[in-house]
C-alpha cells in the first residue's frame, strides 16, 4: 500500500515539472536579461548640471563705512557774557542767517548810540568846513581836521557794529538744531558749546579701500549702500578722494554724498558699501562648489555625448558663491554641478536635473 502511494506521488510530481514551462508561472528569463543592463556593461552616474550662459558681471568691492553730516559744527559765542535771548528750539530746523542767542549787549549799543549822534554832528561840521573852504575862508588845515573827526566816528561806529554782531549766534547754513547745553541767563564764553547744527541733507558717506583698488577708484563713480536694520539700498556719487594712502592701514579714504530728503540718514550710522570697480556684459559664471582645485590651477567637469569630460579652466573675478572663467568654457556648455568626487573623464553619465542657480552676488 506505502509503494503504492509513493508511486502515485512521483508521478504526480514528474506530470507537474513536465507542464510548468507551459503554465509560464515565473518570468522570462530572456526578457529579464534585456530590460536591465548588457552583461558587462557598468551603470550611468546620476549627476546634475547647468547650461553656461554669458550674463552681466560687476566686479564688486564690499566695504564698511559711516554716515556724515553734509555740514555741522559747534555754536560757539564770540564773546563773553549772560544770555538773554534763546531763539531756537531743540531738534528744530533754522534758516541761514537766522538768530539764535543773544547775549546782553546794552552796553555796546549804547556806546553805538552815542557815535551816531557824533556823525550827525561831524558830518554837518564837514559840511560847513568844506563850502568855507571853497570860498577861502579857512585854511585847509582846518578842513582836514574836521573831515578827520569824522572819518574817525564813522570808524568807531563800524567797531562797535561789529562788537555788536559778536554778541549773536547766526545760523550759518540750513540744518536743524541738536540739544542745547546752556540755558536762558547763563554766563557763557567763547568756549562755551551751545549746541550743534546739522545739515544732512544730502548726507556724506565716508569709506575707505585697500590701497590696491586706489586707481579704479575715482570722482563720479556710482556706490551702493545699507544701513543696520533697513534693506533699503542707498545710492550715492563719489565726490572727493583722499590725495594719499594712509601709511598705517594702506587704504585710501572716499567721501560720497547721498540724497536724504526722508532724513533716515543720520551721521554716525554704520554702513556697508559696495562699489562697483568694473562691469563685464559677457561674462561665464560657474558655481564655486563645481572647481575642482587641481595641479598648477583648476579644472571643472562638462557633458560630451554622455560622458564626463575634464576641462582644465583659468578663473578671474569671485563673487559670493561664483567664479568667472575666462578661458576654458563657454556659453552652451553643459556643467556637471554634483558627483564631483566620483567623476573620472570618460565615465557614463545621466543628468537627472538642470539646475539654474542665480549666481548674481547681492549687497
Amino acid at each position: 500500500m506505502k509503494k503504492t502511494i509513493l508511486t502515485i506521488a512521483i508521478v504526480v510530481v514528474v506530470i507537474f515539472l513536465l507542464a510548468l514551462p507551459k503554465l509560464k508561472l515565473f518570468g522570462d528569463k530572456t526578457a529579464a536579461t534585456q530590460a536591465g543592463p548588457t552583461a558587462g556593461q557598468k551603470p550611468k552616474l546620476m549627476v546634475e548640471g547647468m547650461v553656461l550662459s554669458a550674463s552681466k558681471l560687476d566686479n564688486k568691492l564690499i566695504v564698511t563705512g559711516s554716515v556724515l553730516a553734509n555740514e555741522s559744527l559747534e555754536l560757539k559765542s564770540e564773546s563773553s557774557g549772560k544770555i538773554t535771548k534763546l531763539l531756537f528750539e531743540e531738534g528744530k530746523t533754522v534758516t541761514k542767517g537766522s538768530v539764535l542767542l543773544e547775549i546782553n549787549n546794552e552796553e555796546i549799543q549804547a556806546q553805538l548810540q552815542k557815535q551816531k549822534y557824533n556823525q550827525k554832528l561831524n558830518e554837518d561840521n564837514e559840511f560847513r568846513q568844506r563850502k568855507l573852504l571853497e570860498k577861502d575862508a579857512i585854511s585847509q588845515e582846518e578842513y582836514d581836521n574836521a573831515l578827520n573827526r569824522l572819518n574817525t566816528t564813522v570808524a568807531d561806529i563800524q567797531l562797535l557794529e561789529a562788537q555788536l554782531e559778536k554778541t549773536r549766534i547766526k545760523a550759518p547754513f540750513d540744518g536743524v538744531i541738536g540739544l542745547r547745553y546752556v540755558s536762558q541767563g547763563a554766563y557763557i564764553s567763547p568756549a562755551t558749546v551751545v549746541a550743534t547744527l546739522y545739515n544732512i541733507s544730502p548726507a556724506k558717506i565716508e569709506f575707505a579701500v585697500p590701497a590696491r583698488y586706489s586707481a579704479q577708484v575715482k570722482p563720479g563713480e556710482r556706490i551702493f549702500f545699507s544701513i543696520e536694520n533697513d534693506l533699503t539700498v542707498y545710492q550715492g556719487q563719489v565726490y572727493a578722494v583722499e590725495p594719499r594712502i594712509d601709511p598705517e592701514t594702506r587704504t585710501l579714504r572716499i567721501r560720497a554724498r547721498s540724497e536724504n530728503r526722508s532724513g533716515r540718514l543720520i551721521p554716525g550710522q554704520f554702513v556697508k558699501v559696495q562699489l562697483i570697480l568694473k562691469s563685464i556684459d559677457d561674462a561665464i559664471l560657474v558655481p564655486s562648489e563645481a572647481v575642482i582645485p587641481d595641479q598648477g590651477g583648476k579644472k571643472v567637469f562638462i557633458s560630451e555625448n554622455g560622458k564626463a569630460k575634464e576641462v582644465k579652466i583659468e578663473t578671474g573675478i569671485r563673487t559670493e558663491n561664483a567664479l568667472e572663467v575666462l578661458s576654458g568654457l563657454k556659453a552652451g556648455d553643459t556643467l556637471l554641478t554634483t558627483g564631483i568626487l566620483q567623476l573620472r573623464p570618460g565615465i557614463d553619465i545621466k543628468i537627472v536635473k538642470m539646475d539654474s542657480v542665480n549666481l548674481k552676488s547681492k549687497i
